[in-house]
């Protein structure tokens, strides 16, 4: 039996930190108010922790996670085939569980949910499934220019639209700064608009998301294709050129708009430089792997393996620390203090994953997962005769 890629467990791991200091800002001041911070009063240590925190962090490690998605849904459907199972039908049934998991965490727990529109986007992807990787990577560039495109120009708000805003961010600060469970529950799924932005907004809105969001799958099915990290130190030079041109690329164009504030195609060039960052952190990452075995990297390959049941563990956390039901910290922490808050949770979740799978080799919410996909309790396919697999970790 091959050796399990912990690339890939590594990969994931590394992206639910970044994932976690990046929700901090919504934990803390809701999810339309973490990006109005003018209305918080921030110190200067936190408005200069804010701004780290959206240039190297925000929407440059979610990528991340995508692209680990959009991998190992090639490396599950090699496993299928070589079980000769009806490779659809699987992934129709894991996709439709992670909606289902989406669907409970956004209206139970915390509205921030990316499970649901990753099973949508799954059921999407199955598109490109059985597609060359010359085609995935071609429709990939060619989506991310044209979202890249799309996105600039600058959208003036008037005084109404703003004046509706800082009032559904009042309201969505009380629900969270006092509000019992049963008020947050009612405010999360209330489904009031926080713009006051007409239809045709929303309609747009609901047309790019998928388009946003393919590129990143797309080229985390190509990388699978190519079958790159499973051998690191063969392909130490493939990682270092990436690094060289993604990752001083991303980190400039999402600094412009804090270097250059005010310039109409600030958005554009953050949302670019966001995707253009996180393939340098992937390539970055994985160049660790080409040295000597760092011990380090088994921290976050150990969270890595346990990423779906890690992710939700994060939200449960955070929401019992910020939320009135619980400490009540809402507002009160600041945005350094959340940075080292994540850190410390997932320092716990690191201790927590290392004696789990002593016991245990998947977690809870990735055995259910399995359970469904492969209609098996053991959550394994039943194979028509023994063979061996390559193990190639596939659980997100």
């Amino acid at each position: 039996m091959k050796k399990r890629v912990n690339t890939i467990d590594g990969l994931r791991g590394f992206s639910l930190i970044g994932i976690l200091i990046a929700n901090m800002l919504i934990f803390q001041y809701g999810m339309f108010g973490k990006d109005k911070m003018e209305n918080f009063n921030l110190s200067a240590i936190d408005q200069v922790a804010y701004i780290w925190t959206k240039i190297f962090v925000e929407s440059s490690f979610m990528p991340i996670f995508m692209f680990m998605f959009g991998y190992s849904m090639i490396f599950l459907q090699r496993k299928l085939v070589r079980n000769e199972k009806k490779v659809k039908r699987h992934f129709v049934r894991r996709f439709i569980l992670l909606i289902i998991f989406g669907l409970l965490h956004a209206t139970f727990v915390w509205e921030g949910d990316i499970l649901f529109s990753y099973g949508i986007m799954g059921l999407l992807m199955l598109i490109f499934q059985n597609r060359k990787k010359k085609t995935i990577l071609v429709w990939a560039i060619l989506l991310f220019v044209i979202t890249s495109l799309l996105s600039i120009g600058e959208v003036e708000e008037t005084a109404e639209e703003l004046e509706h805003q800082a009032s559904y961010i009042q309201k969505e600060t009380t629900a969270y700064s006092v509000g019992d469970y049963q008020e947050v529950y009612n405010f999360r799924n209330s489904g009031e608009d926080p713009f006051g932005y007409p239809d045709y907004v929303y309609a747009l809105v609901i047309f790019m998301a998928p388009l946003v969001t393919c590129p990143m799958f797309l080229f985390g099915m190509y990388a699978a294709k190519s079958n790159w990290f499973t051998n690191p130190k063969r392909e130490k030079k493939l990682y270092t050129r990436f690094i060289l041109i993604f990752l001083p690329i991303g980190f400039v164009l999402k600094s412009v708009p804090y270097l250059f504030p005010g310039l109409s195609v600030e958005f554009a060039l953050y949302t670019t430089g966001a995707t253009l960052l996180s393939i340098g952190y992937i390539f970055s990452f994985s160049l660790l792997y080409t040295k000597q075995e760092i011990q380090f990297l088994s921290f976050f390959e150990k969270v890595g393996k346990l990423s779906l049941s890690n992710y939700l563990l994060q939200s449960i956390i955070c929401t019992v620390i910020f939320y009135e039901y619980g400490l009540g910290l809402f507002r009160e922490l600041g945005v350094l203090y959340g940075i080292i808050l994540a850190i410390f949770i997932y320092g716990i979740q690191v201790i927590l994953s290392h004696y789990y799978l002593k016991k245990w080799r998947l977690g809870p919410f990735e055995k259910i997962l399995r359970i469904g996909t492969y209609l098996s309790w053991k959550g394994n396919p039943k194979r028509k005769e023994q063979v061996e697999l390559e193990k190639i970790p596939v659980d997100m």
